[in-house]
């Protein structure tokens, strides 16, 4: 399974923030912004990942990520000439697809819930066929795409800002498609606001009874920090969970250590290239314990 991290966008909804700055390189608490969602794909077992993003940022965050072989990963790059659509991220990336199922994560989606990533069949996931989508309880539903249940909780439906919500349940930016998704992405008409809708293509594979959810559980966290309250709300939470646990939250290097993507050596010379701080000494920790 490949992996896509969309972070095109212009950004305004955190203006001025992002006037001088690339959006997925602003920090949420310790790390920026793009850790949280690639650390998820890594998560999910999928250490080929597309970054696309905008002519502006796509230097920016090549500095930042590299070529990520310091992850035991591969990072790509696709340019998005404007905001088109969270689809049209299938058809920018039909080359990198190839012949495999792909995961899309929104670069400005941040998550935390081990025991759902713990509770997840990877074989299973990543040769599901269809769609599968991650859902979280909101209290304000109408605000997002929301899923309808019957009464074994099958979605039956999937509603778009609803003026009276099925449910609290609302469909979050992490969706896993089988190869199928690049052609029918392709075949879908733009919106009212011109672009290719994501819902739109999720109530394709509705139509044809292949939706899989994951109800993230109780005690998980969801964050949109594509606004500057949401933003600071994401960065006390995992600030929070520092200070409480001593754990950090999406810290790419450990993942890569301990699915075992890099070394022990791999790891500590990752470590001894960057100058000391609380964030490596974290790390150094995280080895001894290893």
């Amino acid at each position: 399974m490949k992996g896509i991290v969309l972070a095109g966008g212009t950004g305004s909804r955190l203006y001025p923030l992002t006037q001088v700055m690339c959006k997925q390189l602003l920090p949420v608490y310790d790390k920026p912004m793009i850790c949280y969602p690639v650390a998820t794909l890594m998560l999910l077992g999928i250490r080929d990942i597309l970054i696309i993003t905008t002519p502006e940022d796509v230097d920016p965050l090549k500095a930042y990520l590299k070529d990520g072989s310091h992850l035991g990963v591969n990072f790509s790059y696709e340019v998005q000439e404007e905001p088109r659509g969270i689809a049209e991220a299938f058809i920018l990336g039909e080359d990198f697809i190839g012949d495999d199922s792909v995961t899309l994560i929104l670069g400005d989606n941040i998550f935390h819930s081990p025991s759902l990533f713990k509770q997840i069949d990877l074989k299973k996931f990543q040769s599901q066929d269809g769609c599968q989508l991650f859902s979280y309880r909101v209290k304000d539903p109408e605000r997002f795409g929301v899923l309808g249940f019957d009464k074994e909780g099958k979605v039956t439906s999937i509603t778009e800002k609803p003026e009276h919500p099925k449910s609290n349940y609302a469909v979050v930016g992490l969706y896993a498609y089988s190869n199928d998704v690049v052609e029918k992405a392709k075949h879908l008409k733009p919106s009212n606001r011109g672009e290719l809708e994501i819902t739109d293509l999720n109530n394709q594979y509705l139509q044809e009874s292949r939706v899989v959810n994951y109800a993230m559980p109780r005690g998980s966290a969801w964050f949109d920090a594509g606004t500057p309250r949401s933003l600071l709300a994401a960065s006390q939470y995992v600030a929070t969970t520092d200070m409480y646990q001593g754990l950090k939250i999406s810290a790419p290097e450990e993942i890569a250590l301990f699915k075992g993507y890099i070394t022990r050596s791999q790891f500590e010379q990752h470590i001894a290239s960057v100058k000391s701080c609380e964030y490596t000494e974290y790390l150094r920790g995280i080895a001894h314990e290893a």
